[in-house]
């Protein structure tokens, strides 16, 4: 660490000078632009950046199937603004794979084919994107989810499973927004200006989608379950709507607590969401209990794993309460 002191010229302005070992590393001289970004009460100084688009390059000749999905998901996370494939030739399937993972992206569209490249742009600006926006509509989806994932075991109904896991891609493409959108923030601190929110809470945020990513999951689960029950006990019914109110409370109130600007307020959401999770332990046994006493052995095993799945889907709202927390207490 080296240490400058503070000077002052012309009687008003401020001036610090810079390591030189550093300005030659980062290729700068007199005249070049320097971009300073205050984040609370520190300062980032950092050679100004020429926006323009990064451009990332990948070779898919040995990829196939969920590799090649992988692989074009990757490189959109990863920031880059235009993403070249390349091969000797580009077989059908690859095709196929890479426009189902393209449109499953906000913002990312095919705009060059020939037989051996593909080219993909994302069409939108980073600056016009609100993780805000993202994690609420995920936040909805996610608990529709839920609901209905849960409802299709009472109900026995298949057709409503189903909808549920189709649903699963609306929450995903959300997610690999937000990552992509947080890691931009974390290399250029202009993209944190440019959205208009701190890179620490773009990180809070950014935690607590991936539990909401989670909950989808965990959503689906259940569906995939309920798809292959047949009618259940009365009993049961009432208990796994019950564990599902108290689980989906959880979640609702650590999700406020995260984006309540009230510190006081977040703070007593979020340890009214973790306190809850105790009762929640409590039914989930009581639950388990009951299954063993009224189900089948083949509905038992697969009532199990849906209360488990319930269960999971609590402790990552406790996650997110915990993440509500961090952010509602007081700066260092």
């Amino acid at each position: 660490m080296e240490t400058r002191k503070v000077q002052v010229t012309g009687g008003s302005t401020f001036t610090v000078s810079i390591p030189k070992p550093w300005a030659t590393e980062q290729d700068i001289s007199a005249g070049s632009e320097i971009e300073l970004h205050p984040e609370g009460e520190s300062l980032l100084l950092v050679p100004k950046q020429q926006r323009s688009g990064t451009e990332g390059t990948i070779d898919i000749k040995n990829l196939r199937g969920p590799d090649l999905a992988r692989a074009v998901v990757t490189m959109y996370v990863s920031g880059f603004d235009r993403i070249r494939l390349e091969t000797g030739e580009i077989r059908p399937e690859q095709r196929r794979i890479i426009r189902d993972a393209t449109q499953s992206l906000v913002g990312l569209e095919v705009i060059e084919e020939t037989s051996d490249h593909v080219v993909l742009q994302d069409l939108l600006d980073s600056s016009e994107l609100s993780i805000h926006n993202a994690i609420t509509r995920m936040r909805l989806i996610a608990l529709t989810m839920l609901n209905d994932a849960v409802r299709s075991v009472i109900e026995n109904d298949h057709q409503l499973a189903e909808d549920v896991v189709d649903r699963d891609d609306d929450v995903d493409r959300l997610w690999f927004m937000v990552s992509r959108v947080f890691r931009s923030v974390l290399r250029d601190p202009g993209a944190a200006a440019a959205i208009g929110m701190s890179r620490e809470i773009c990180f809070d945020y950014h935690s607590s989608a991936r539990q909401l990513e989670r909950i989808a999951d965990h959503s689906v689960k259940i569906a995939t379950h309920a798809q292959e029950l047949e009618k259940i006990p009365e009993e049961i019914a009432a208990a796994l709507k019950e564990l599902q109110s108290e689980a989906r409370t959880i979640i609702e109130r650590a999700m406020t607590a995260l984006i309540e600007e009230d510190p006081e307020e977040a703070r007593r959401l979020a340890n009214d969401a973790r306190d809850a999770i105790v009762v929640i332990d409590d039914h989930t046994r009581g639950l388990d209990e009951l299954i063993r006493e009224v189900a089948d052995p083949t509905q038992a095993q697969l009532l199990g794993l849906i209360v488990d799945s319930l269960s999971r889907t609590a402790d990552y709202g406790g996650n997110v309460a915990e993440t509500a927390l961090q952010k509602a207490a007081p700066t260092p």
